[in-house]
């Protein structure tokens, strides 16, 4: 399968998704089947430039998580080649945070504070005192909870318990962002939101996110790109590129060209 990109314009700003720059993520030819001797991904191909925001979209078990923890270096194909940043997964997932995970749960320490849960990467790294709390004030605010550094996880909301781990992620500044269904568990109000800070958060920290996800409407309204998988065993049948400007406002999600690209991505899926 041929992947071709085209360059996007990201709102009235004056830079661009760069195409002609070497994939900060290249899959070739990958295949994934267990010890079981389950198929879970078939002949994956995928070029992903610097700053695109890509979802996966497909049917429970088609491969997407397997595919985002192969990306991170938590597991290997049985064939084919995945690079990350120049490198193989895991040297990027050990260089300086470079690659940045944030799961389906949030997996917050219960007996740290918010705070002490979201400086946790640069403490394990060894990072001065002064350094930690410059960067953790400064990822707490970006996530809207500087007002929130003593509150312990059970004292949250599903949706504050998220946004520290988004700040945990975030902390190392992370070149690459991968995100397994983190809205998931979420109402659709907070969903939402979620995903307009994600947005500004993507656009202000420059990161290239790769964001897994069943909701249609949720890989329409934040993608530049949305790769369609099919069932097992996952391959990629399709890339939809996403023509809505950013920033994109809430008024966007009951545009006409909005429920024209879920019908498109909708369409596919079933097929």
């Amino acid at each position: 399968m041929t992947v071709s990109h085209k360059e996007t314009l990201l709102g009235n700003s004056s830079s661009t998704l760069d195409s002609k720059s070497p994939a900060v993520i290249s899959i070739e030819q990958v295949n994934k089947r267990y010890q079981s001797s389950t198929i879970a991904l078939e002949n994956v191909n995928l070029q992903i430039h610097n700053r695109e925001f890509i979802s996966f979209v497909g049917p429970s078990g088609c491969g997407k998580s397997t595919l985002l923890r192969m990306i991170a270096g938590l597991g290997e194909p049985t064939n084919g080649n995945i690079s990350v940043l120049g490198t193989t997964p895991e040297i990027a997932r050990q260089k300086n945070g470079e690659v940045a995970f944030v799961f389906q749960e949030s997996t917050l320490l219960p007996w740290r504070s918010v705070y002490q849960n979201v400086i946790l990467p640069l403490e394990l790294s060894g990072v001065s005192k002064k350094v930690q709390k410059e960067e953790g004030y400064r990822v707490l605010e970006l996530v809207g909870l500087k007002d929130h550094v003593k509150a312990l996880p059970n004292q949250l909301s599903g949706g504050m318990r998220m946004r520290v781990s988004i700040a945990r992620a975030l902390i190392a500044k992370p070149k690459l962002l991968l995100m397994d269904e983190p809205f998931g568990a979420l109402d659709e109000i907070t969903r939402q939101n979620l995903q307009n800070e994600l947005l500004n958060i993507w656009e202000k920290e420059e990161l290239t996110v790769l964001f897994v996800t069943h909701n249609v409407f949720e890989s329409v309204f934040i993608s530049n790109r949305i790769a369609i998988m099919t069932p097992r065993p996952g391959k990629i049948s399709a890339l939809i590129d996403v023509d809505l400007p950013y920033p994109r406002e809430e008024n966007l999600r009951s545009t006409h060209r909005f429920s024209e690209l879920v019908a498109t991505v909708s369409e596919k899926l079933k097929h």
